[in-house]
């Protein structure tokens, strides 16, 4: 006789799991009926062997696959299952039918296994906790929220909304940074070549002559001479103050100190600065509107913001909050990040003595979070719309990333023209000097 195991809710409300014999599930139901009970959920009792069986052979369905799963696909696979829950089909069909259509890796992998969970009794939050490389903490908190309220299709439209945002702003900031980046390479190896080859054969040519070299031509020279002599510190110097930075932020000190340094830096700290408290403030709106428990959102925010200075201060909001305390003021009073000495060392490193630590002196005290964002914050705890305000904060940083994005591209282009055609100018310059001093000589 089957084991049959059940939950259901009993005549105050309360929620009841249990397991019950019978021959069918139809007289299963019945007789949890008789008990006074209302069936919410019912399935097989799988057996051991029979469950062991079952996940061997779903593992042969698996593949190799090495990392997490890209935000691209996790947010194409959240939106075709928030359609298929529109749709009325159960949870674990749509799963199942996502699961046939994944590629092998590591999405279809965790798919399987949540299939697995799910078959064996497990919740669809469950399932998704036991498979972390597909599933963080935010999606399970939230698919979690959305189980409990009964509305698992309107949370899971909701977050492939925020993924498909977060989307689009990653790929609009990467697809700025492609033409820079592409010139800057291009750029560097075409002026080595001219240093390592172009240059030594001139020089070769007035050491022939034995010509005297104006002042730009002896500069260039002894630059190439340099450059030819220790060529693979081109290469060499950048992955050397890599790793030194990925070294100093294995450290707690070192990892804030970096992470503040990036913040205050010219420019390009701004973007970031505002990155970060666009996707914070949404998620924390995305997960205050499902249902997720203020203290629960706050830390999972804190996780979401890869930056130590940002994590410290939701930190700081959360022990606030524990405490009985609101959101703004708390924010506001830890919104200055305190001197940090890890941080002045990179701004004397990078920006270069007097100058990095006069700029770090006269930018430390500019708060990471404006007015603004703390006073709509406000508002929101005083009228009850905390996320729909949040929601606002995020997207007008949104739109500001976007301009300033745009902005630094179209500052970038005209300045890396100039740059590059005056090195090149100074080369031309520096070569042809001489060579007309040669000729007139010879003539």
């Amino acid at each position: 006789m089957p084991t049959f195991q059940f939950e259901a809710m009993d005549s105050t409300g309360n929620e009841i799991k249990d397991v019950i014999d019978a021959p069918t599930e139809e007289e299963a139901q019945a007789t949890i009926r008789q008990m006074g009970y209302f069936v919410t959920k019912i399935s097989v009792k799988k057996s051991r062997k029979a469950a062991g069986d079952h996940r061997a052979a779903k593992k042969k369905g698996k593949s190799f696959a090495i990392g997490g799963v890209k935000l691209k696909a996790l947010t194409t696979f959240t939106r075709q299952l928030s359609i298929l829950q529109d749709a009325g089909l159960p949870i674990l069909r749509s799963l199942r039918i996502l699961e046939t259509q994944a590629k092998p890796g590591t999405l279809k992998n965790s798919l399987i296994d949540v299939c697995d969970e799910i078959e064996a009794g497990s919740t669809l939050s469950e399932a998704m906790a036991k498979s972390p490389k597909a599933f963080n903490r935010l999606y399970v908190n939230m698919v979690k929220a959305g189980e409990a309220g009964g509305a698992l299709e309107i949370i899971l439209r909701r977050l492939a909304e925020f993924q498909e945002r977060a989307e689009a702003l990653r790929r609009k900031v990467r697809g700025a940074l492609v033409y820079p980046v592409t010139v800057v390479l291009f750029a560097v190896g075409i002026l080595a070549f001219i240093m390592i080859r172009i240059v030594p054969a001139f020089k070769k040519i007035f050491d022939d002559f034995e010509a005297e070299l104006p002042t730009m031509t002896e500069v260039l020279v002894t630059t190439s001479t340099a450059i030819y002599d220790f060529w693979f510190l081109i290469p060499g110097i950048p992955i050397s103050i890599w790793l030194m930075v990925k070294l100093i932020r294995k450290f707690s000190g070192g990892r804030t100190g970096w992470d503040l340094f990036v913040l205050k830096m010219p420019i390009f700290g701004q973007l970031v600065e505002k990155n970060i408290v666009a996707r914070t403030t949404r998620t924390l709106g995305t997960l205050v509107s499902s249902g997720v428990p203020i203290l629960e959102a706050l830390h999972i925010t804190k996780e979401t913001s890869n930056n130590a200075i940002f994590e410290n201060l939701y930190q700081k909001v959360y022990e606030s909050i524990r405490e009985g305390d609101t959101i703004a003021q708390p924010m506001k009073e830890n919104a200055k990040p305190p001197f940090n000495f890890v941080t002045m060392f990179f701004w004397l490193f990078f920006i270069g003595g007097p100058i990095g630590l006069l700029l770090y002196v006269t930018r430390m005290n500019k708060p990471i979070v404006d007015d603004m964002v703390v006073n709509m914050v406000d508002v929101g705890e005083e009228t009850g719309e905390l996320d729909t305000m949040l929601y606002k904060v995020a997207d007008t940083y949104d739109e500001e990333v976007a301009v300033l994005t745009d902005s630094l591209m179209s500052l970038m282009e005209p300045l890396l023209i100039v740059c590059l055609g005056g090195i090149v100018g100074f080369i031309v310059i520096a070569l042809f000097l001489p060579l007309i001093k040669l000729i007139e000589t010879l003539a």
